[in-house]
């Protein structure tokens, strides 16, 4: 061990005992035979009381011990080193520790190998989840400067932060990061490089949802395919150099975790199922069950850790005290770094931390399916075990050395409120051992292996040529492959097209050939002839890659590709012929459910057959779904626009509402793309008037060949059918127009005598205004959110929303303060079935003193809009209740327009 090291984390054990006032016995030690507590000052252990009416002969309490216990005690990382048991050969050895870092949840790497750390400090401070929506999460940025293996610099990159869902490293300086109970995914960037981000820009909307902190949107991942895949999304979202888009997916059923393989194949990890999920086919195709997927005795851990601690209670308790089956899963990996056993080279990893271990995961291949099963099982052993009750894994991946890193939150609960309420099993256990002040500490983990020292080639990829960008695609770890296939993407460099196209033709490293393939279908450069070449190929793994790769080209009006898809429908390989057949049902291709019977009569490979049958199954559900979604008007709009599309706005924005490519070298295309467009889903008022009186020039500074002419001589009910369609499909969640609004905005606008250019058009048209951390929101009633806090009236924005505390009484207001004087024209909120307003006013100001009313409204069920047309900028808005009404009111989802 270097001086440094030793130096290092004697500052921690030093920072701990300060913490701790002295050092305690080892945390795996809670011998019940002592008789006083040393963190009471000697004080007898407190008696574990039984709450009141339990049935102690209930499978959750039958059997349960609770005589007064030792204390589980914290101890320094160099201590927990001591307690993991591991597989012949490996080690761990910690890299960052409290106090440094605080309840780290996930980590990333940048292009230069800094790790960003997802810090949820004020997850579980307390048994009741006291403060846990307060703004005290952060993401810090840590470096090993002098390249000794520690992560000895670090900087708060992001701070103030409610609960942080996940971070990904966007570019030089640049993260993508998203808060709870919010919808919106914001870029943030430190543009002066004082490892701060100082500006924050929208990204992408419509990925939020709220309720308990463990079921929202996590871990939004990149992946080979260039989309972006999260927990809790039935969607997928794309950046393109037009802007984000967007399409449907499956439910990926994930909680925490989100990984690829060296193929491109997802793997989400669930939570409370505490099983790898959506692992046998990608997800944009939809769930597809599996049977026997999870091999026989798979949910059984090999835990060391005999506290009997968890939710499922005794239940699900060995006779050791052990979990007898998974809880409670959290953070994945598929490593894929060059800097540890081979064997271990593409195999799937996930943290179970409520019974303390690492679990790795083998993959067994038949017949196009997945089959998983723990590879230690008949060991009963796990590849990680710990003995300390602290040990937390909750994330772990593959690092830019080669190595894998393990993030242990290291605390003593790891569940949520919702799971030590009063009275519940799980809060008597911890109180029993008094985890609950076991708070404030974490550690990062590298595994590494006494065969295999771990690189010291540091990533510089911010200051490396784009050429140099494609020789990393051929880099043994995949993490730098990974890398360096999404900084092309996002320099958008087409110089290096004709060696991506060598690359993906004859590179001998066929790893590198996927990656150059999937670069350029991410520069747009992606020719037909070079996916038929593979398609044509005799090797399976390239015809997969190829076919799913072909799907692009398909979307933006390649045809030729279709009977190429069903040639290899028939293909000997079982897992060539299942993708074919997702790829050709997901195009769309007209006569798809005759090719599926075909298939089920002439392959009786079970992934085929799995696929085949569940295929036609979902055909029927959304036959019959569609049907029934939308109501009677709604039905006539989007069949009415969906047969205008197809018939004349396809040719120019694309069958998929992705946009026609013109065939040029640089990727350009005819008109832009619908699919996830803000300006489509925004405010309805932008799409209409392009409708009526056409778009010329650039948009958001982009030249397209094609021009939008003038459709006004057509007729409200077209207009408001092609618009509706069009902001519900392809991804797209807009609210229906109806032609009685297309004829305002016709009358509103009938003497425009010229197409309107997109500035123009963007200057007259609401455009939605994100709340940004300098806006004041107040109110004159709130409700109590838990003891001892107040709930934010800034809520109404996100999806957890406001209420007022008492009943709704004449002269109650909700306001809000913008920074800057805008020219404040429109407000939506979601009130609900129950809790929506009666009548209301709107007031603006410009100086707080002075209010004119400018609107005002009777309130209704669900989503109330109230407009107003006022030349004067405010930056002052207020809604104030005019009658009384029994119930609260309240707020969600909460939109303020300007013009």
């Amino acid at each position: 061990m270097n001086a440094k090291y030793l130096s290092y984390f004697c500052l921690l054990l030093l920072a701990a005992a300060c913490q701790q006032k002295e050092l305690q016995p080892p945390a795996f030690d809670v011998s019940p035979e002592a008789k006083l507590d040393p963190k009471r000052n000697d004080a007898p252990y407190p008696q574990i009381l039984i709450p009141e009416g339990v049935d102690m002969e209930s499978p959750r309490w039958k059997g349960i011990d609770l005589s007064p216990t030792a204390p589980v005690i914290p101890v320094s990382a160099l201590e927990e080193q001591k307690s993991f048991r591991l597989q012949p050969g490996f080690h761990m050895e910690p890299i960052l520790a409290e106090p440094h870092i605080q309840e780290p949840a996930a980590i990333q790497f940048d292009g230069n190998g800094r790790m960003y750390v997802l810090e949820l400090r004020t997850y579980m401070q307390d048994i009741d989840a006291t403060g846990e929506l307060m703004p005290a999460g952060r993401i810090s940025r840590w470096e090993d400067t002098d390249n000794d293996g520690i992560y000895e610099t670090g900087v708060v990159f992001l701070d103030s932060l409610v609960f942080p869902r996940f971070v990904v490293p966007f570019g030089p300086n640049t993260i993508l990061s998203m808060e709870s109970n919010e919808d919106h995914v914001y870029k943030f960037t430190d543009t002066d490089n004082d490892g701060k981000a100082d500006t924050k820009e929208l990204f992408a909307t419509g990925l939020g949802r709220s309720g308990n902190v463990e079921h929202q949107t996590s871990f939004l991942t990149w992946a080979m395919d260039n989309w972006m895949y999260s927990t809790y999304n039935s969607r997928r979202i794309r950046w393109t150099p037009e802007g984000v888009i967007q399409e449907p997916t499956g439910n990926p059923y994930g909680q925490w975790g989100v990984t690829q393989d060296n193929y491109g194949q997802v793997w989400f990890q669930d939570g409370a199922g505490g099983v790898p999920q959506n692992f046998n086919f990608p997800i944009v195709y939809g769930n597809f069950r599996v049977s026997g997927q999870f091999q026989e005795g798979f949910r059984e851990p090999f835990s060391l850790v005999g506290l009997a601690d968890f939710e499922p209670g005794m239940r699900e308790t060995k006779a050791d005290g052990s979990l007898n089956n998974v809880t409670g899963a959290a953070g994945n990996d598929v490593f894929r770094g060059d800097r540890l056993p081979e064997r271990l080279i593409n195999q799937y990893f996930y943290g179970e931390p409520v019974g303390r271990i690492v679990r790795q995961v083998r993959s067994d291949k038949s017949e196009g399916l997945t089959y998983l099963q723990n590879p230690y099982r008949d060991q009963q052993k796990e590849f990680i075990q710990s003995t300390d009750p602290l040990f937390r894994p909750v994330d772990m991946a593959t690092a830019p050395d080669g190595t894998m890193y393990i993030v242990d939150m290291y605390r003593g609960i790891i569940q949520e409120g919702n799971w030590t309420q009063e009275g519940s099993y799980l809060r008597t256990k911890i109180q029993q051992y008094q985890m609950d002040d076991v708070v404030g500490n974490g550690r990062i983990w590298r595994l590494t292996h006494e065969d295999y020292p771990r690189s010291t080639e540091k990533p510089q990829m911010f200051e490396e040529s784009s050429g140099d960008l494609v020789r990393h695609l051929s880099h043994p770890n995949g993490w730098w492959r990974d890398k360096a296939q999404q900084l092309l993407i996002l320099r958008q460099d087409r110089s290096v097209v004709s060696e991506l196209e060598e690359m993906a033709k004859r590179h001998d490293n066929e790893l590198a050939r996927i990656h150059a393939l999937w670069t350029l279908e991410g520069l747009g450069a992606l020719q037909p002839e070079l996916v038929k070449e593979w398609l044509r190929t005799r090797n399976p793994r390239l015809q997969v890659q190829a076919l799913r790769a072909g799907e692009t080209l398909y979307k933006y009006g390649d045809k030729s590709l279709q009977e190429e898809y069903y040639r290899l429908m028939e293909a000997e390989d079982a897992k060539v012929a299942v993708q074919a057949m997702l790829s050709s049902y997901i195009l769309g291709f007209e006569d798809i459910e005759q090719q599926m019977k075909k298939a089920l009569d002439s392959n009786t490979a079970k992934g085929v057959q799995t696929v085949a049958q569940q295929v036609l199954d979902k055909i029927a559900e959304a036959r019959e779904r569609a049907a029934n979604q939308y109501t009677a008007e709604e039905r006539v709009l989007f069949d009415g626009g969906k047969a205008i599309f197809d018939s004349y706005c396809a040719t120019c924005h694309g069958v998929k509402g992705l946009g026609t490519p013109t065939g040029s070298a640089d990727g350009q295309l005819i008109a832009p793309g619908f699919s996830g467009s803000p300006r489509i889903q925004g405010h309805p008022e932008y799409a209409v008037k392009t409708l009526l009186h056409g778009l010329t020039g650039a948009i958001e500074g982009k030249e397209y060949e094609g021009v939008m002419i003038a459709m006004g001589e057509n007729t409200d009910e077209w207009i408001a059918s092609v618009i509706s369609y069009i902001r519900n499909d392809f991804g797209n969640q807009g609210s229906f127009i109806s032609p009685e609004y297309v004829a305002q905005v016709r009358e509103a606008t009938k003497d425009r005598k010229n197409n309107y250019s997109h500035d123009a058009l963007v200057a007259e048209v609401p455009k939605q205004l994100f709340p940004q951390d300098n806006w004041q929101v107040s109110a004159s009633s709130t409700a109590l959110q838990g003891v001892g806090s107040t709930r934010d009236p800034g809520y109404a924005f996100g999806f957890k929303g406001w209420r007022t505390e008492e009943s709704q009484k004449p002269g109650m207001w909700f306001q809000v303060t913008v920074p800057k004087p805008q020219k404040l024209s429109e407000i939506q909120f979601d009130s609900g079935e129950e809790l929506f307003p009666g009548s209301y006013s709107v007031e603006v100001s410009g100086d707080g003193k002075e209010w004119r009313r400018v609107a005002s409204k009777a309130g209704q069920k669900g989503i109330n809009t109230v407009s107003w047309k006022d030349e004067t900028a405010v930056n002052q808005v207020r809604l104030v209740l005019n009658e009384q009404r029994e119930n609260a009111w309240a707020m969600k989802n909460l939109r303020i327009y300007a013009r």
